[in-house]
């Protein structure tokens, strides 16, 4: 998601100083109006030398621990990064902005009826999810303008690098004629990741300051979205299994039915989704079209 909302936000004219943890992995580097600070986020004096230095208007906070059994099974750097990590990126960011945007997840909820909007009552059942509602509470408590972004089940492509997700685990696998079990009783509105990143944007352009939900439209099991991947692609579905979420060993708990009620996003925000299909084809043939994929 950094990665567009980088790009977005620089083809809107903005100068962008990114924080990241190592070396630079985006395709940015030496672009004008483009800077780049190796920084720990749970070191709060490198956090705050490096916005001291550039003062940017809006801080996105992003960063976090997402893998969900991680953060089970090793709490304590969970904390430190999720929760600990947002405590230090609203001091600093109190010193020398004027707007903090939080990321968070739908695993805010315990998933027991799903369409979830803002003002729904949160209540996590992983320790992942926990932190996240956490750091939520540091945000709402900080004296610096904000807003909290929750989405659910990102997918797309990165700009550089490479990072697995369902669609292209699917693929993947069905093209390599591997069978695949995929959870039927899980229910989300997967989020195309440059809709994310031009949900943030919306944000950023508006100074808007609130909650608010951001993800696709299509309500999808991945079950369902792994159907759709093997009709997309014309590959064969007999692979896949359909199966529940308890035929996986898991450490942590997954709410069974999330999926966002985006309403309030698109009425303040102007924000709309594309369709899962379409988020098909801008991953996988950006430039043709639907039918243009789906035949080869």
């Amino acid at each position: 998601m950094g990665q567009h909302l980088v790009r977005l936000v620089l083809e809107a004219g903005h100068i962008v100083v990114a924080i990241g943890k190592g070396k630079d992995r985006t395709l940015f580097s030496g672009q004008l109006n483009y800077v780049y600070h190796d920084v720990d986020i749970t070191d709060k004096f490198a956090l705050s030398a490096a916005l001291q230095t550039e003062r940017p208007d809006t801080f996105v906070h992003s960063a976090a621990i997402t893998q969900v059994d991680d953060c089970e099974l090793d709490q304590t750097k969970c904390e430190m990064v999720n929760v600990q990590g947002t405590m230090h990126s609203l001091v600093a960011a109190e010193t020398c902005c004027n707007h903090f945007i939080f990321v968070s997840t739908d695993f805010v909820f315990d998933g027991g009826v799903g369409n979830y909007a803002e003002e729904d009552p949160a209540k996590p059942i992983s320790f992942y999810g926990q932190t996240k509602l956490d750091a939520e509470l540091l945000v709402k408590e900080s004296e610096i303008p904000w807003a909290i972004v929750r989405t659910c089940l990102v997918y797309g492509n990165s700009l550089s690098g490479t990072r697995s997700n369902i669609i292209s685990w699917v693929k993947e696998s069905l093209e390599g004629g591997k069978p695949i079990k995929v959870v039927s009783d899980q229910v989300r509105t997967p989020t195309y990741v440059e809709d994310l990143a031009k949900g943030i944007l919306l944000i950023i352009e508006k100074k808007a300051r609130g909650t608010y939900h951001i993800s696709g439209k299509d309500v999808l099991t991945p079950y369902d979205m792994a159907m759709r991947v093997a009709s997309f692609f014309g590959l064969d579905n007999q692979l896949i299994e359909k199966v529940d979420a308890n035929v996986f060993t898991q450490a942590a708990k997954r709410p069974p039915i999330t999926g966002f009620n985006i309403e309030k996003a698109r009425k303040e925000l102007d924000y709309e989704p594309i369709t899962f299909e379409e988020g098909l084809v801008k991953m996988f043939n950006p430039n043709g079209s639907e039918r243009d994929t789906a035949v080869k």
